[in-house]
């Protein structure tokens, strides 16, 4: 669902206070009662009244008009509030209602920038595992050429961290542990438009299948193991 929709569908579909606005009205630079204040107008708007006049907002809260008054200039200043003129049915004149859209627009935000950083978390914590996993199975520290290479895949290949992973393990079964035969494989993988651990199974089969009907001099090196990840050649003998 876009986020178009999912925005017309909190501001017009239902009555209940939006979990949205209380899970992240703090993200958006609010106040509990900025976020009282936003609660009580989208309930008058729920009920088909979309400008409340100060006096009512006031009649529905502890607030003076005035009061009312400067809490919306606020939160229009805060730009999470807009004033809209609408047109009628029968498009005789135009109404002045007030929108909440740039509310949500703001929510909408937060959540974006939330997902990314804990995206960029994830990756961090990948990378820095990959780290560990390449150098407990060099049994050795990574050389900074080693360490640079390894970089270069994830940050300037795009490789998967799975799938450096996966073509780790092909190169440890294969007993030819070393960067150039790792990237010899990402490099095939990625050629082939491979993105999963699956995708190398189905495409190391099939290739494996060809070299064998082909009868090549030169046959793949496989070696059985039920729990490996991906199947093993020679990449580099190709």
């Amino acid at each position: 669902m876009k986020k178009e929709h999912i925005i017309q569908i909190i501001n017009e579909g239902h009555v209940s206070v939006p979990r949205l606005l209380l899970n992240y009205y703090v993200s958006v630079g609010l106040h509990e009662e900025d976020a009282f204040f936003l609660i009580r107008l989208h309930s008058f708007i729920e009920q088909g009244n979309s400008f409340p006049t100060p006096e009512e907002l006031a009649h529905a809260m502890t607030y003076s008009p005035q009061a009312c008054l400067d809490k919306i200039q606020q939160l229009m200043q805060k730009g999470v509030l807009t004033i809209e003129e609408h047109q009628n049915e029968s498009k005789n004149y135009y109404s002045e209602v007030y929108s909440l859209i740039p509310l949500w627009e703001r929510i909408f935000k937060a959540i974006e920038q939330e997902e990314a950083e804990k995206a960029a978390a994830k990756n961090d914590e990948n990378e820095e595992s990959l780290y560990t996993l390449f150098e407990r199975e060099f049994a050795r520290p990574l050389s900074p050429i080693e360490c640079e290479t390894l970089a270069m895949w994830i940050d300037g290949d795009k490789h998967d961290a799975e799938l450096i992973k996966g073509a780790l393990k092909e190169a440890v079964l294969a007993g030819k542990l070393n960067f150039r035969y790792i990237d010899r494989i990402l490099f095939e993988w990625k050629r082939n438009g491979i993105k999963t651990l699956e995708q190398a199974r189905s495409y190391g089969e099939k290739f494996r299948k060809h070299q064998y009907d082909k009868k090549a001099p030169a046959k793949p090196d496989v070696k059985k193991d039920s729990g490996q990840s991906a199947p093993i050649y020679n990449w580099l003998g190709r």
